[in-house]
């Protein structure tokens, strides 16, 4: 259990830290918009992500260094757009209570999981890049790692979004939504700058 405990401490430490990722799924719960959806689509997208990481991908990335800029960038490019949009929010808050028409669809929810997942370059760091090699140091005992990270994914996302969705109804207020609005805003921000100023290979430069 030793290498299961160490996957799932290590996948818990790195993706607890709030992300454009982590910062969807809160307030998709906020909002009670297909949040089971949206949970399923993040765990089993991290999953994925980590198996692929503890076979081997994560060092065949690391040697594309022309693959890692585009990826970069693009990400760069995805996550300031989505703090634009952020603040857009915060200048016109919501509340909760809305109508049936003001959700948004099944299809354009995943496809916004989707895309907060895979043109998140942040999320490749975590999964592929950092679990992947951690996870390679477990020898034969690697794949007991990769469940135990796979299971603090589907842990921490499911406590995120619905935990969220358990007190929206405290949440009903404007001013609630400007704030988690503008607090979403920053940390795209501050990864897309991040990125820009980093090298995939390392840390992300966020101080």
């Amino acid at each position: 259990m030793s290498a299961y405990v160490a996957g799932l401490a290590a996948g818990l430490a790195l993706i607890v830290a709030i992300g454009a990722q982590n910062a969807f799924v809160l307030r998709q719960g906020l909002a009670r918009e297909h949040v089971g959806l949206v949970v399923a689509i993040c765990a089993v997208s991290d999953a994925l992500l980590i198996v692929l990481g503890v076979g081997g991908v994560g060092a065949s990335l690391q040697a594309a260094p022309v693959l890692l800029e585009v990826v970069r960038w693009v990400g760069v490019a995805y996550l300031g757009a989505n703090a634009v949009l952020a603040l857009r929010r915060a200048l016109r808050p919501r509340t909760l209570e809305v109508d049936g028409s003001a959700l948004r669809s099944r299809r354009s929810v995943a496809l916004a999981a989707l895309g907060f997942t895979y043109l998140n370059p942040h999320v490749y760091l975590d999964t592929v890049l950092l679990l992947g090699a951690i996870g390679t140091g477990f020898g034969a005992q690697r794949w007991v790692f990769a469940a135990g990270a796979a299971t603090g994914s589907v842990l921490w996302f499911g406590g995120l979004g619905l935990g969220a969705r358990a007190a929206s109804r405290a949440m009903a207020r404007p001013s609630t939504w400007r704030a988690l609005d503008l607090a979403i805003a920053a940390v795209m921000l501050a990864i897309a700058v991040g990125l820009a100023r980093t090298d995939l290979g390392g840390p992300l430069a966020l101080g």
